[in-house]
């Protein structure tokens, strides 16, 4: 099984998680390509037995790049096995306006871009602190400060749930070779 990786990212988190995730699958037997947003063009729907897009969400919105190409990509996307994941600080609250918020962007996503993926898993991201600059740092203090009073801005703090992640990577797979519609 060959699988798509397409990830955006802008503190670097959501490619860490990319990567966590083609090693993973790599590690069961699957083909991966991994591809910046930012880098592709056309994707092939017949080259790939599934595609697993990631993006960051950051002041309310995915990345440009990321939804540039979506929006170029949606109809191929939508012949094959599919899914999003959604990378967010909020994807670790347990407060269900933060929750409902992520979900928004997600919506917001498939307005824009008329691709609607047939799973969505929210992953947790990170503070990043050790690259904002001053006044997103501020900002993200101010978060920190709000929602979790023991983070420490002088230094980075993941909330990924990693065995989540594999859990959820190995769902879309075993459902991918069930479902799989040829190209």
């Amino acid at each position: 099984m060959s699988i798509l990786i397409l990830y955006a990212t802008t503190e670097g988190q959501t490619r860490k998680i990319a990567r966590r995730a083609a090693a993973h699958l790599s590690a069961h037997g699957r083909s991966v390509e991994l591809v910046p947003a930012a880098e592709i063009a056309q994707i092939e729907p017949r080259s790939y037995d599934g595609a697993i897009l990631m993006a960051s969400i950051h002041a309310g919105r995915y990345q440009p790049e990321f939804l540039s190409a979506v929006l170029r990509n949606a109809e191929a996307l939508a012949r094959m096995p599919n899914a999003f994941v959604s990378v967010s600080l909020s994807a670790a609250s347990d407060d269900p306006e933060d929750h409902e918020a992520i979900a928004e962007c997600v919506r917001k996503m498939q307005a824009e871009t008329g691709w609607s993926p047939k799973q969505v898993e929210h992953v947790a991201g990170a503070f990043r602190f050790t690259q904002y600059d001053f006044l997103k740092s501020w900002a993200m203090r101010w978060i920190a400060a709000r929602k979790n009073p023991d983070v420490d801005p002088r230094s980075d703090t993941e909330y990924t749930d990693w065995d989540a992640l594999c859990r959820f990577l190995d769902g879309f797979v075993a459902t991918s070779v069930k479902d799989r519609v040829p190209g």
